[in-house]
């Protein structure tokens, strides 16, 4: 048989990037990891940055292990990172400084300065994204401010997706999904919203018009051809933000929509075929993140993954290097809901200190304090599934209906502790898997392009065929809605 042909996905999240090749044969997909690696990024002295040019040189290095493993077998490519993060371009293309990372200090008190300008009501009502003080709407602020002079030498703003795929492609683009998240994209006109860019001086020639996922933008450029060893591969615009192309990639159903895209971030949400601008959405804290085939990605970012990562960073530090599975066994072994504490407070944002800042929490709360790697752990993921829990009752009332089940994906959905926590906390079953759902969905977006398949719905058919998926049922209910309980008592102080 005559091999099938490989799509590369180039997936970055805020912890790490891979180049996975993806096939579609007999009606399934298969997966193949190319090449891993970090994408931690530099503190220099104007702040934190990505280091955007150690991050392309690791892309390169995947594409040329591609090339020397499948050969002319090759023929997409696709970009996805997380969201918000921009660089600017000058006339001739080039970077003007490495971009920020989204959680710098820049943006400290830009929110309200914002908001000073423009009412809430009114950015809401434009945009439909929730308010975090790393939007890109925020930091945007912050730069006009900084009288850097960046935004006026700018021609061209690209966010990180956009960027990797101009510097193979040579075509510059605002993709649809990753232009959503930066607060001045109006779902509803689909279209930049002029009165926030004017609002906040924002040059208008930076906001291009968006293009749609599952856009081919063009061949490899010939000195990317020349390192790599590809010949002239396509790339292909996918969901360019990566929860949009985990989205994608789940293989959801109008009859149990709900989603939990679980990482560094928890993402939960829902696929709607229109946005939910009220009020109630606006005061609960929920997104409209552009989707695929036009649909909107209603959904509210929680603090994921991120509290146990800095844990175990902390912990490196002091010399004690925990792997996931230690963790999750020492938090199995540890006294349950002894403590808990809101994933989303404002202290636990920042880098570094996490173990201390948890103790100030429990401590100002009148709680017990966790000491042991294995408490923390437990109560972190105690207090996840909780948070989730109210979340998902908010989901519930904003859309109007309720939801059967919750389908989890990304690379959470290998923690079947905290799987446990959530289905038990939610009361509903929680079904797990995929786990590479963002480079599936950002594959499944190249297969569309070329017309391998003909729609979304397709596509995760062929996805639920091809992955296995492990259900989760609740248990302990009683208990734990009191625990859910404990939690709400906390944010009504």
């Amino acid at each position: 048989m005559t091999p099938p042909p490989v799509y590369l996905a180039i997936d970055l999240g805020a912890t790490s990037g891979r180049v996975i090749a993806g096939t579609l044969s007999e009606g399934r997909i298969a997966l193949q990891e190319v090449h891993r690696f970090p994408t931690a990024g530099v503190r220099l002295p104007s702040g934190h940055h990505w280091d955007i040019l150690a991050l392309y040189r690791s892309v390169l290095e995947g594409l040329g292990m591609a090339a020397r493993e499948y050969g002319s077998r090759i023929v997409g490519i696709g970009v996805d990172t997380w969201g918000v993060d921009y660089s600017l371009l000058d006339s001739h293309g080039r970077s003007l400084g490495d971009p920020y990372q989204y959680r710098d200090s820049r943006t400290d008190g830009a929110m309200e300065q914002v908001r000073e300008l423009v009412p809430a009501e009114k950015i809401y009502g434009e945009t439909g994204i929730q308010f975090m003080f790393f939007n890109s709407i925020y930091q945007l602020h912050a730069e006009r401010s900084s009288d850097a002079g960046r935004l006026e030498a700018a021609s061209d703003l690209l966010f990180l997706p956009d960027l990797l795929s101009y510097w193979l492609c040579g075509v510059k683009i605002q993709e649809r999904s990753i232009a959503s998240t930066s607060q001045l994209w109006n779902p509803c006109t689909e279209a930049w919203s002029n009165d926030l860019l004017d609002a906040l001086k924002l040059p208008r020639r930076l906001f291009r018009p968006v293009t749609e996922p599952g856009t081919i933008l063009g061949e490899l450029l010939p000195h990317v051809r020349e390192e790599t060893g590809l010949g002239a591969v396509p790339v292909i615009a996918v969901a360019g933000h990566d929860t949009g192309s985990a989205v994608a990639g789940a293989p959801l159903t109008s009859e149990a929509p709900a989603f939990l895209s679980s990482g560094t971030w928890s993402i939960m949400g829902i696929e709607s075929p229109r946005p939910i601008l009220n009020d109630a959405a606006r005061d609960a804290g929920f997104s409209n993140e552009a989707g695929v085939d036009g649909t909107t990605r209603f959904l509210k970012n929680i603090c994921g993954m991120w509290l146990v990562e800095q844990l175990r960073e902390q912990w490196s530090k002091d010399g004690e290097n925990y792997s996931y599975e230690r963790l999750l066994a020492l938090a199995a072994e540890a006294p349950a809901f002894a403590s808990i504490i809101d994933p989303d407070d404002p202290r636990f944002a920042r880098p570094g200190g996490m173990a201390g800042r948890i103790q100030d929490f429990c401590r100002e709360t009148g709680q017990p304090v966790p000491q042991t790697p294995g408490a923390f752990v437990r109560l972190a993921f105690e207090s996840l599934a909780c948070k989730y829990r109210l979340v998902f009752e908010s989901l519930e009332q904003l859309a109007g209906r309720s939801f059967p089940s919750l389908r989890i994906v990304g690379g959470g959905s290998q923690n079947a502790f905290l799987n446990q926590c959530t289905a038990n906390a939610l009361g509903r079953p929680v079904a797990a898997g995929p786990v590479e759902a963002t480079s599936l969905g950002n594959v499944l977006l190249q297969l569309k392009a070329v017309g391998a398949i003909s729609d979304l719905a397709e596509g995760r058919s062929v996805i639920e065929k091809s992955f296995e998926t492990r259900i989760f049922e609740p248990m302990d209910s009683a208990v734990w809605a009191e625990a859910v309980d404990r939690l709400r008592e906390l944010l009504n102080r």
